[in-house]
């Protein structure tokens, strides 16, 4: 486990990462942790005493990683842009698992079905985890449908968001 202060920053214009909001992670860290890795891989621990599990870390050059912090984390954490936060973290060896309800759906649609499992394990994920984010299940269902049509009709996850955004 891996422990330090590390302030809350965000990218300016920097193509698809832009106006993220991330917690640098140094490549020294990323060594102690998983040494040689170069690609994202998962972690969980603590950001101050919230916890977290499960998270993607992501490189972005030299050895180093990222954390993004998404709007649910920094509302939890109460914090920021420039603020600090303590972080505890450790490699997650468990998989994430994919939505049950997302799969029951997709058995009586095989295109959806076939592109999904196309696809690789961490875009299967964000699938999964928006359906699985739902506080409703009426919210559920029409995520679940919303997914397996833009499957259908071929659209990435990042097209589906942007094709409506009342759900």
């Amino acid at each position: 486990m891996i422990k330090w202060t590390a302030e809350i920053l965000q990218f300016g214009i920097n193509g698809e990462k832009s106006g993220w909001t991330y917690i640098p992670i140094p490549a020294e860290f990323i060594e102690e942790i998983k040494p040689g890795m170069k690609k994202s891989f998962r972690v969980k621990g603590h950001l101050d005493h919230l916890p977290i599990k499960s998270l993607a870390i992501l490189p972005i050059g030299g050895g180093d990683f990222i954390l993004p912090l998404n709007s649910d984390l920094r509302k939890a954490l109460k914090k920021r842009k420039g603020y600090t936060v303590a972080v505890e973290i450790e490699e997650d060896p468990d998989e994430v698992k994919i939505s049950g309800d997302l799969m029951e759906c997709m058995e009586e649609e095989p295109t959806a079905k076939e592109r999904f499992q196309s696809m690789p394990k961490s875009y299967q994920n964000y699938y999964s985890k928006w359906v699985e984010s739902c506080k409703t299940p009426q919210t559920k269902a029409l995520r679940i449908a919303r997914v397996i049509s833009s499957l259908n009709r071929g659209l990435s996850f990042a097209e589906m968001l942007r094709e409506k955004k009342d759900i």
